[in-house]
C-alpha cells in the first residue's frame, strides 16, 4: 500500500582477487533512515567482523554440513486467492541502473546467471533455511536483494533472520564464487511494521566473501560484484513487459508432485499483469505465469532485457508467494511487488555502504 508510514560442500577457488579499498566509507545504521529516504528501515546482521566470522565458520565448517542441512523456507510461500487487477502505478518517472560484469573471466560457475544463489539463514525454529537472492550492482559491489521475509523475520516481530549469508551460483550443494555473510538488512517501513508485500523487497550489503583454505579454515575471497558481477534495477517500468524469472523452487505442489529439487537453477518467462492479494495486503502486485513451487522460488528474480550471452539484465521484481490460479493443484502463478521509486530509494540505502572483508587483511 503506497505512502503508508546433497553431500559436502564444495569450492572451487578462482585466482586471488586484489581488490583496493574505498578511499572512504560509511557505515550503516539500524535505525530508520531518514536522511536517505522517510520510508527506509534498515536492521543488522553481523555488525561486527567477528560476528562475520563466527557465521561464515557456521556454515562451511564440516564440509559445509549445515548448507547441505538447509531445508527451503516455507514461511508465506503459497496464497489461495488471487484477484486481477489492482493498483501498480509508477510513481515518478521510470528508470534503470545499469548491470555490471564479473572482474574475472573464470569458469567456476557453472550456473547462468552467476548472479543468482541461495540466501541461508536460521528461521525462528532454529534450524536452517534458504531462499533465493540475485547480485545487484552497486557502488561497492555487495549487495543482494531477495523478498522482504528472507530477511526479516515475520515469525518473531521486530527482528532480522540469523545467521543471514548468501551463495551465488548455487548449483547441486557446490559454492564455486564463495559464501557471503550479510552485514546490513534494508527494506520498507510498511512491510516491517504493517506486513504491507506490496513492499515485500529486501536489499542487503554483505561482506567480502570467504571461502576455506586447504586446511578448512576460511580465506577471505574477494567482493561478490567482482565474482558474480551484478544484476541492473528497473522501476516504474511497464506493468506487461517481458520478465525472465530465475530461482531455486523446491516444494510440491497442492497435488503432492515433486517436480523441482532446488539443485539447480530454474527458469521461466511471461508478461506481467496487475493482481491483488489480501491475504497478503497486496494491492499494487505483479503476477506472472510461472510454474515454480513457492519452496525454495521465494526472491527469485524478475529480470526485464535478460541477455543470455551475458547473464545480465534489469531486476524489476522479487517472487513473494507463488498461487494456483486455474484451482488445477499445480501452482502457475509467481508474485512480486512493482518496484517503483520507494523500491529504488530503499536500494539507494543500501547500495552506498561500504562492507570491507570478513577476515582481517
Amino acid at each position: 500500500m503506497r505512502n503508508r508510514t546433497t553431500g559436502a560442500l564444495t569450492i572451487t577457488l578462482l585466482a586471488s582477487l586484489i581488490v583496493a579499498a574505498p578511499a572512504t566509507t560509511a557505515g550503516a545504521t539500524s535505525e530508520p533512515l531518514t536522511t536517505a529516504a522517510a520510508n527506509v528501515i534498515s536492521k543488522p546482521l553481523a555488525a561486527t567482523q567477528p560476528a562475520a566470522a563466527e557465521i561464515a565458520t557456521f556454515w562451511l565448517a564440516d564440509g559445509g554440513a549445515n548448507l547441505t542441512a538447509a531445508t527451503p523456507y516455507n514461511v508465506r510461500t503459497s496464497t489461495s486467492k488471487l484477484l486481477d487487477g489492482g493498483g501498480a502505478t509508477p510513481d515518478t518517472k521510470p528508470g534503470t541502473i545499469p548491470p555490471s560484469l564479473p572482474a574475472t573471466t573464470s569458469t567456476a560457475a557453472a550456473v547462468t546467471p552467476a548472479t543468482s544463489g541461495k540466501v541461508f539463514f536460521l528461521g525462528a525454529d532454529g534450524l536452517p533455511h534458504w531462499c533465493t537472492g540475485t547480485a545487484v550492482h552497486s557502488q561497492y559491489r555487495n549487495v543482494v536483494a531477495t523478498a522482504a521475509h528472507c530477511g526479516f523475520d515475520i515469525q518473531r516481530t521486530g527482528y532480522a533472520l540469523d545467521k543471514w549469508a548468501f551463495v551465488p551460483a548455487y548449483t547441486n550443494g557446490t559454492a564455486p564464487l564463495g559464501l557471503y555473510v550479510g552485514r546490513q538488512l534494508y527494506g520498507h517501513y510498511d512491510f516491517d511494521a504493517y506486513g504491507d508485500f506490496d513492499r515485500g523487497y529486501a536489499f542487503i550489503t554483505v561482506y567480502e566473501g570467504v571461502a576455506p583454505s586447504a586446511t578448512g579454515e576460511p580465506v577471505n575471497f574477494g567482493r561478490l560484484g567482482d565474482n558474480a558481477g551484478g544484476q541492473g534495477l528497473a522501476w516504474n517500468q511497464p506493468v506487461d513487459s517481458a520478465t525472465d524469472v530465475f530461482g531455486y523452487p523446491a516444494g510440491p505442489h497442492p497435488d503432492g508432485t515433486l517436480p523441482y529439487t532446488g539443485d539447480t537453477l530454474e527458469s521461466s518467462s511471461g508478461r506481467p499483469t496487475s493482481v491483488q492479494v489480501p491475504s497478503l495486503k497486496g494491492e499494487e502486485l505483479l503476477g506472472v505465469g510461472s510454474p515454480f513451487t513457492g519452496e525454495g522460488a521465494l526472491g527469485s528474480s524478475w529480470l526485464l532485457r535478460y541477455d543470455k550471452a551475458t547473464g545480465q539484465g534489469y531486476l524489476n521484481g522479487v517472487t513473494i508467494s507463488v498461487t494456483d490460479r486455474d484451482a488445477d493443484l499445480r501452482f502457475d502463478t509467481s508474485m512480486s511487488p512493482y518496484f517503483d521509486g520507494e523500491t529504488r530509494s530503499v536500494y539507494t540505502a543500501a547500495a552506498t555502504q561500504w562492507t570491507g572483508a570478513v577476515l582481517p587483511t
